[in-house]
């Protein structure tokens, strides 16, 4: 039974920062992405990691701002967020795609982020 479990949201000024977790378990997976929506609004990519490599893919609104990192021995993503604006504002989630396949098959149930001015 695959598990994706997703924690650190939560609430910070403008201009704060925020790193949240993701740690995978249940199969084996090529890849671990971070998406977000925000109310009203369609789902996002954030980001993605290559698990066996470690390279790195950022949406064109986080770039520079944003930072995913892994740690290999606990199946855990993690997404750094710095100089947050209220446009980040939503629910993020991350997914994992299974090696072989062309997209995300599972997800997370999401953590909450706010950014307040």
């Amino acid at each position: 039974q695959v598990q994706l479990v997703e924690s650190g949201g939560g609430l910070v000024q403008a201009g704060g920062s925020l790193r949240l977790s993701c740690a995978a378990s249940g199969r084996a997976f090529s890849m671990m992405g971070w998406f977000r929506q925000a109310p009203g609004k369609e789902r996002e990519f954030v980001g993605s990691i290559r698990w066996s490599g470690g390279n790195t893919y950022y949406g064109g609104s986080v770039k520079g701002r944003f930072t995913i990192s892994r740690d290999n021995a606990k199946n855990t993503m993690y997404l750094q967020m710095n100089s947050l604006k209220p446009e980040d504002t939503a629910i993020y989630y991350c997914a994992i795609r299974i090696p072989g396949a062309d997209r995300y098959d599972y997800w997370g149930q999401g953590t909450q982020v706010t950014v307040s001015s």
